[in-house]
This record gives structure tokens, C-alpha cells and sequence, in this order.
């Protein structure tokens, strides 16, 4: 019986051994097929078909001659898919690329009620020197709203599930309502399970 204990023993320290996790840096830029959820890559390709396709867009490309820089919010990413999304980091993504890109400036939306409490703090606490406090209704309105949405189609037969995943952005300009340049990335990934579940 002690044998057995001590054989038993012996088994599940090895099975601990042979279990233990390794942990290593991988390239943020391979793609990433753990599973057919919204993962890196597709983030990665959403971003930079819509930042190439609007820079590259003729009424854009008229919008941003001569170093205008028109000036740009843009609103969330709406997620419309049936899956949670951070579609707040597609947001980001695409934001960065543009400006980046040096043919836009941006306003942003998420930090108004921080920008409206730092200036009421400088001109009604009394705390700040008036000749230094920067007054309220000096900032410049956005002349043009960047917005999308990221829907999903999610098939399943037997052991094959088909996800489907489409982008749609829009610039619209806020003086006319017009919309200046849209487009759409679509990506479809497919899992099939082997016999064996792996």
C-alpha cells in the first residue's frame, strides 16, 4: 500500500511538472488563429484597410491638399456583433494611423468632461493665475465625425462553425451632412472541430 501511495505520489508530481505553463514574447504582427473570436489580426487588417482606403480616396485626398489638416472626431466603433469587443482599441487603432498619418487633426470626444472640469478649475477656483488660466470657448469645433460599426454573421452546422465579421466607416462632414468617403473590410473565419476535438 505504500508502494502504491508513494508510486501515486511520484505520478502526480510529474504530471505537475509536465503541466507547468512557459510564458514568451510572440510578434504582435503574426497572425493569430487561437480561435475564430475577434483577435488581433483581424484588428490589425480592419485598421489598415481603412486608414489606406480613406487616405487614398480621391474626395479625401482633396480634403487633405496643400496641408489642410481638416479637423476630425471620431465616435466609437459600435459593436454590433454577438460577441464582446473592444471595439474602443479598433477606435484607437484607426485614430492613430491618421494622425500619424500628418493629413488630419482630431478632437477628442471622451475627454470633454475632463478638458470642462481642468478649465472651470483654472477660471472659478481661484487657485490659478487669471493672466495664465485658459479661457473657456477659444477651442475649435470638428469640421468632420469618423464613425463605424462591426457586425457578425455566425453560422453553425455539426462540428464547422463559419464567423463572419464586416466594418463599415463613414466620414461625414458636419457643416453639410454630406458623406465624404465609406468603405467596408470584410473577414470571414471558419473552425472545424477533427475527430478527436483538437
Amino acid at each position: 500500500m505504500k508502494q502504491l501511495k508513494l508510486i501515486f505520489l511520484a505520478a502526480m508530481a510529474l504530471s505537475l511538472t509536465a503541466c507547468a505553463n512557459k510564458v514568451e514574447y510572440g510578434n504582435a504582427s503574426a497572425v493569430e488563429t487561437v480561435s475564430e473570436n475577434f483577435g488581433s489580426t483581424d484588428l490589425q487588417a480592419i485598421t489598415d484597410k481603412m486608414v489606406d482606403s480613406m487616405l487614398t480616396t480621391p474626395s479625401v485626398m482633396m480634403l487633405t491638399a496643400n496641408n489642410k489638416r481638416p479637423i476630425i472626431f471620431v465616435d466609437s466603433v459600435k459593436n454590433k456583433t454577438s460577441e464582446h469587443i473592444d471595439t474602443e482599441s479598433v477606435t484607437d487603432s484607426i485614430s492613430t494611423k491618421l494622425l500619424q498619418s500628418g493629413k488630419f487633426r482630431f478632437i477628442d470626444m471622451t475627454k470633454v468632461d475632463a478638458v470642462r472640469k481642468q478649465l472651470d478649475y483654472q477660471n472659478n477656483a481661484g487657485m490659478v493665475d487669471p493672466s495664465s488660466a485658459i479661457k473657456f470657448g477659444r477651442q475649435i469645433g470638428a469640421q468632420y465625425m469618423l464613425y463605424g460599426n462591426l457586425s457578425s454573421i455566425v453560422k453553425q452546422d455539426g462540428s464547422t462553425k463559419d464567423v463572419y465579421y464586416k466594418m463599415t466607416m463613414r466620414l461625414m462632414d458636419l457643416e453639410t451632412g454630406l458623406i465624404e468617403w465609406a468603405d467596408e473590410k470584410e473577414i470571414r473565419k471558419e473552425r472545424s472541430k477533427t475527430l478527436f476535438g483538437l
